[in-house]
């Protein structure tokens, strides 16, 4: 048997270099927008055809409910448009505001948040897709309760139309707005209490006719951003609607939806990395 001195003995490893073939492979490029924003609304709205369809029962019951409340109250002409305006866009508030905001309020006190960060989707495809999923989610309770309102109070059918631009701008509107509060909310205990606050203010100042209200309280209806959508609605009660003012009232509306859901992407990039 033969020995080898010490001093002949490798001190450490040779360093091997990699070969050209074998370089780290880059990472996957970021999905795009509208990619993530098509999956992720997929998958919030199979979640809410699950869970949030006796929620949906319950809103637009509850709208019902009022119109045949106010119906002994108001006989016609443009506060029953108003009425009849406000508890359908009530609808979308009770869903698009009032659960999104439990729902990013839970999402964000259970860590939920954390699986979103670790996916290659802009922030901006989950704020966008959970705000569509919940505001199509009310499209059968709005057509609903605006049928059976203008069957209630005798009002024209001929422009309901007018609700495939109302729905979907008063639905980002509040959904961003709703998002917002429960992003931002530090419990989810005051996320379901900003949502409830923000449902009933969409319930007071919507429902009621504006030119019943106190001016302070008016100038609080001109900020909530589904009043546009109201005005637009039911201005097109009317037997000769002003278009020009339906279609400048489906702008605000649209401009303060972008606006809100810009505000929503923000909550959410400042939510997640916290």
């Amino acid at each position: 048997m033969s020995t080898v001195p010490a001093e002949a003995l490798p001190t450490r490893a040779p360093r091997v270099r990699p070969r050209e073939d074998e370089a780290a492979a880059p990472l996957a490029p970021r999905a795009r927008l509208l990619p993530s924003l098509a999956a992720v609304y997929r998958a919030q709205l199979s979640r809410a055809r699950v869970a949030r369809i006796p929620l949906l029962f319950v809103a637009t019951f509850q709208s019902i409910g009022i119109m045949v409340l106010m119906r002994g109250v108001v006989d016609g002409g443009s506060e029953a448009h108003a009425v009849v305006a406000g508890s359908t866009v009530l609808v979308v508030a009770f869903v698009a505001l009032n659960l999104l905001a439990q729902y990013f309020g839970q999402l964000r006190a259970t860590g939920g948040l954390d699986h979103y960060a670790t996916l290659p989707v802009p922030p901006a495809a989950v704020v966008l897709g959970a705000a569509g999923a919940y505001a199509s989610f009310t499209v059968p309770g709005t057509v609903f309760t605006a049928v059976a309102g203008s069957l209630l109070f005798g009002l024209p059918l001929t422009h309901l139309w007018i609700l495939v631009a109302v729905v979907p701008l008063s639905g980002a509107a509040l959904a961003g707005l709703g998002a917002a509060l429960g992003l931002l909310a530090p419990r989810p205990e005051l996320a379901t209490l900003l949502g409830q606050l923000g449902m009933s203010a969409a319930l007071l100042l919507g429902v009621l006719p504006a030119e019943r209200l106190p001016g302070p309280i008016g100038w609080a209806r001109d900020l909530l951003p589904s009043t546009y959508g109201v005005e637009a609605l039911a201005r097109t009660f009317a037997p000769h609607p002003d278009w020009a003012a339906v279609a400048r009232d489906l702008a605000v509306c649209g401009a303060v939806g972008a606006v809100s859901l810009a505000v929503a992407t923000w909550a959410y990039r400042k939510a997640a990395v916290r």
